[in-house]
């Protein structure tokens, strides 16, 4: 099948509007913070949430709500995480029936989330009186996608939206998404706030399947800082406007259909791991030759969560060593005598490691290949025929600096 990108990101998609303002959870007036995205049709409903223990007040209540299988719209706040706060459910509930009541849905149709800092009182009564400007503000067009994708945004530097088209059974679907995501990101749904829009005619149990298989090969596969959120969220909405047949079991159109979401996903990934805090290299760990597809995956998340493989690549140090150990303690099976390494960027590639002993290269080379903005680490491991490719980026002063005053 050919996927299209296209423009329009979660306004891509047939009967999907979307905006973003400013209400004043931020006290920086010219930075969005409230971002909207609502459907004319109900939709089917998938949604995966984050794996820590500890869950902010709009994650559980989505739980709850998606549960159900359909829904019509999202709000999403910035600069206020809703996590460990005081009244953050009570708040959580009062967002949604702001939101329902400004768009007249029912509550269950209603989907929150927030983003930003943990612990302190969200500022609800903002949030109550933007809603309604929101919601006016709602556009098909693609600036509505690009102000929502703008609002979501906590130390992201760049907007991540992205769309694309596909035909099916004979029509053609849309399906696009915005995303936000910068640190505390790490394998098992790095933080993230992920929405998803399709006009696909789809069951809430496929899209469900869908999302979970394409998932598991993109969100969970980037790694910036080894830390997990309270609030990673990846919400997929389906109005079924494309006027395709239902999807309602596996088959060709099943495929064709996850296949278009897993690119959509890839993409909005690969754009997060590339933007992560204080980053300058997108680090991408590409592993071959393991004995099945979950070793290597196992194998290439170790690397590029490595602190000391990340901080090499931000020195442009063909560290290889670094990358054998990674590969070493990350529990997959490893013969350290059959693992054969290469850095490889758009400035060419330079083999570092044979069969586990080093090589001699050109150093002014490799210097050349790991200056460039994305890096390939290609390994072979000459155990089977497995193989997975897994985003990170290198660890550089500035996420330090980030971190060390994020709260204040």
């Amino acid at each position: 099948m050919s996927v299209k990108f296209i423009e329009g990101g979660v306004c891509a998609a047939r009967g999907f509007k979307a905006a973003g303002i400013h209400c004043g959870v931020r006290p920086n007036k010219s930075k969005n913070d409230l971002a909207v995205i609502a459907s004319d049709a109900e939709c089917a409903a998938a949604g995966l949430f984050t794996t820590n223990r500890v869950k902010a007040a709009p994650v559980q209540l989505d739980i709850e709500t998606v549960r159900a299988g359909s829904a019509r719209a999202v709000a999403a706040n910035s600069g206020n995480a809703n996590a460990c706060a005081p009244e953050g459910g009570e708040n959580a509930l009062r967002m949604r029936a702001a939101l329902a009541k400004a768009l007249k849905i029912p509550e269950g149709e209603a989907l929150v989330s927030s983003t930003g800092v943990i612990g302190q009182r969200l500022n609800i009564e903002a949030i109550e009186a933007g809603l309604p400007a929101a919601v006016a503000a709602l556009s098909a067009d693609p600036a509505g996608s690009d102000a929502a994708a703008s609002a979501i945004m906590t130390t992201d530097t760049k907007k991540k939206e992205f769309a694309c088209s596909f035909e099916l059974a004979g029509r053609t679907v849309t399906l696009g998404g915005i995303a936000k995501g910068s640190g505390m990101i790490h394998p098992n749904m790095g933080t993230l706030l992920c929405y998803l829009t399709t006009d696909c005619a789809i069951s809430p149990e496929m899209l469900k399947k869908a999302l979970k298989a394409a998932c598991a090969v993109t969100f969970n596969r980037i790694s910036v800082d080894g830390d997990t959120s309270t609030n990673d969220s990846l919400i997929a909405l389906a109005n079924g406007l494309a006027g395709n047949p239902a999807i309602v079991a596996e088959g060709a159109d099943y495929e064709t259909f996850l296949t278009a979401l897993t690119a959509v996903c890839t993409a909005l990934a690969r754009a997060m791991a590339a933007d992560g805090e204080g980053a300058k290299h997108l680090m991408t760990c590409a592993v071959s030759g393991a004995a099945t597809d979950a070793q290597a995956e196992m194998l290439a998340k170790s690397v590029v969560g490595s602190t000391l493989t990340k901080a090499a690549i931000f020195g442009c140090d063909a560290n290889w060593g670094r990358v054998l150990c990674a590969l070493g303690y990350s529990g997959a099976e490893l013969d350290p005598e059959k693992v054969d390494i290469i850095f490889k960027s758009a400035a060419g590639s330079v083999a570092v490691c044979q069969r586990g002993r080093g090589l001699d290269f050109d150093e002014a080379l490799a210097k050349r290949v790991l200056t460039e903005p994305e890096v390939e680490i290609l390994v072979s491991v000459g155990q089977g025929s497995g193989s997975a490719v897994c985003w990170g980026c290198d660890l550089t002063y500035d996420y330090v600096r980030i971190n060390g005053d994020y709260r204040t």
